[in-house]
C-alpha cells in the first residue's frame, strides 16, 4: 500500500461517527484497535443504509477476511471524527472496501485501511456470488483514486 495519505475527495460515503472516553488508551489517544471497530461501523452502515442488510435474518452474511490499517495522525476523545468508506475492488463473492477515519475540518485521513468482506449463505458458509441490489451498491461506491 502507498503512504500517501487519502483524502476525503477519495471516498464515496462519509459519516460521523462518535468518539468515547473509552476510545482513548494510556497515552492519551485512540487506541489502534479501536480504529478497526470504526471501520466496521462505516462498513456496515453503507450495508445497512444503502443494501438494506439486515445482518440479524439475511440469508447471506459476510466474514471479515483480511484487513489491514496505515496510521497518519492521532484521534482522541472528545474529537469529532467522520468514518468514509469506498469499495476498491469487486470480485465474485468477494468485497474489498477502502475504509478511512477523518478528524472534523480535515480533509487527510488520520488512518486508512482495507477490509475484505467475503458474502457467504448463513447455513452452509459457503461463498455466494455478488449480485442484484448488493452489486449495485458496491458499484456505486467503486472508487478508482485519482479519478
Amino acid at each position: 500500500m502507498s503512504k500517501e495519505i487519502p483524502m476525503k475527495a477519495d471516498f464515496h460515503y462519509i459519516k460521523e461517527i462518535t468518539t468515547r472516553w473509552m476510545d482513548n488508551d494510556a497515552f492519551g489517544h485512540v487506541n489502534n484497535v479501536t480504529y478497526y471497530s470504526y471501520f466496521d461501523t462505516i462498513a456496515n452502515s453503507y450495508l445497512i443504509e444503502r443494501v438494506g442488510i439486515d445482518f440479524q435474518t439475511s440469508p447471506v452474511i459476510a466474514f471479515i477476511v483480511n484487513s489491514q490499517c496505515s496510521y497518519f495522525s492521532s484521534v482522541a476523545y472528545p474529537d469529532k471524527i467522520f468514518g468514509a468508506f469506498r469499495v476498491n475492488r469487486i470480485g465474485n463473492s468477494s468485497v474489498e472496501y477502502g475504509v478511512a477515519i477523518f478528524k472534523a475540518g480535515q480533509e487527510s485521513a488520520s488512518a486508512y485501511g482495507t477490509m475484505t468482506h467475503v458474502f457467504v449463505d448463513r447455513e452452509t458458509e459457503k461463498p455466494v456470488k455478488i449480485d442484484g441490489v448488493l452489486k449495485a451498491a458496491f458499484e456505486q461506491a467503486l472508487i478508482t483514486v485519482g479519478e
